[in-house]
């Protein structure tokens, strides 16, 4: 498989997964709607909706930085939003591309900002679980702080030991599609 091959379907791949991911929030809203009292669960479902807007914002705003931009041993650049490279500006511009930021961009195996989305779902993913765990027992506004601290810190700064390639990573450990990093979070 050529590498514009090999870019294309890793690009599609993320972005795929990525939706399918994010029909999990689905799931998490219809069990947490199913277990809270009827009350509850226009409450429960805004939660569920509302995660997914935080948690999007707050990762692009300083959490994909965090998690990739720069790592050391425990923690990426502080750089303000996120924003893919010249190189991939170029190529959805069309007009502006070289053959060397094509090459760039190809040769990374995939899309930066597929990646984006990609993580960008997981880390909602993660304050749905919490979601779940806080069902009736706090409110809607501090749980919506709490979106976009472990979304916009606690999250990053903990997948960027392994998938940004720091200490963790450093050391050998392999994580398996999120499961440590994700429900350890």
């Amino acid at each position: 498989v050529d590498t514009e091959t090999a870019f294309v379907f890793n690009s599609f791949s993320f972005l795929v997964h990525g939706v399918l991911v994010m029909l999990m929030a689905a799931g998490f809203a219809m069990l947490e709607s199913g277990l809270v009292r009827t009350k509850n669960t226009a409450t429960i479902l805004l939660k569920n909706i509302g995660l997914y807007s935080i948690a999007g914002i707050m990762f692009y705003l300083i959490g994909y930085n965090l998690m990739y931009i720069d790592v050391g041993d425990y923690i990426g650049s502080f750089a303000f939003l996120y924003n893919p490279s010249e190189a991939e500006t170029a190529l959805i511009n069309a007009d502006d591309a070289t053959e060397e930021m094509v090459a760039a961009v190809v040769g990374n195996g995939y899309s930066v900002m597929s990646d984006w989305f990609f993580q960008m779902v997981f880390v909602a993913a993660t304050a749905s679980i919490v979601s779940g765990t806080l069902a009736e027992r706090i409110k809607l506004w501090p749980f919506m702080l709490f979106t976009a601290i472990i979304a916009g810190i606690i999250y990053p700064i903990q997948g960027s030991w392994t998938w940004g390639g720091g200490w963790l990573h450093d050391m050998g450990f392999s994580d398996f599609a999120g499961s440590t990093i994700v429900h350890s979070v």
